[in-house]
């Protein structure tokens, strides 16, 4: 059995999976991974998940874009992906961490309007009051999107610009607020047939 030993690490890393309900699901895909520019982070894809890791700001630049790329191709897109930063780390993203905050897709994404539907569980693992953690973090998400209660996670509906924003915000302020350890799952559809209210790319 291999022990894995806490760092100090401020390594954030992201294992998301992304789905398009389509005939052309391998084309958006390669097309999203194509428009966004990964250039700041380490990444790596599998037979399961694509791994993104490095400064905080960058892997949540890069899997806004892949996802909002791939969604507005109009085709129904399911992204689901767990992020993560601190104990344990790794080493795998050392390489970027010298990298600047400048997101490098934030300008190309910010204008793509793009109705979704998410839910997002907030895990800060390693504190005590974990409790008061969530609920002020769930509250600070309403500044962004229209924020309901679901089993075992947080509803947002509402562009995806703005949730992934205050997704990256809330677990931003999880990290400065001492967790040692902070994961946050998210589970986000575009297009879906089952969506209700108008044109959700309106």
């Amino acid at each position: 059995m291999v022990h894995q030993t806490c760092t100090e690490s401020d390594i954030a890393g992201a294992s998301f999976s992304i789905h398009p309900m389509s005939d052309q699901f391998i084309e958006i895909i390669k097309g999203a991974l194509e428009e966004a520019d990964t250039s700041k982070v380490h990444m790596d894809t599998d037979d399961v998940t694509t791994t993104v890791r490095g400064k905080l700001t960058h892997v949540f630049d890069v899997t806004k874009a892949i996802f909002a790329h791939a969604a507005k191709s109009g085709k129904h897109v399911a992204f689901e992906a767990t992020y993560s930063l601190g104990c344990p780390g790794d080493s795998m993203g050392e390489a970027y961490m010298a990298e600047d905050e400048i997101p490098l897709n934030a300008e190309h994404v910010k204008h793509i309007k793009q109705r979704v539907a998410a839910k997002f569980s907030l895990y800060p693992l390693g504190g005590g009051s974990y409790m008061d953690v969530i609920y002020s973090q769930i509250e600070a998400m309403k500044q962004y999107v229209d924020v309901s209660h679901a089993h075992y996670a947080t509803r947002l509906d509402g562009e995806a610009i703005a949730i992934f924003d205050g997704l990256e915000k809330v677990f931003k302020a999880t990290v400065e607020g001492g967790s040692s350890h902070t994961v946050m799952t998210v589970s986000m559809s575009a297009n879906s047939p089952s969506h209700t209210g108008t044109n959700q790319n309106e």
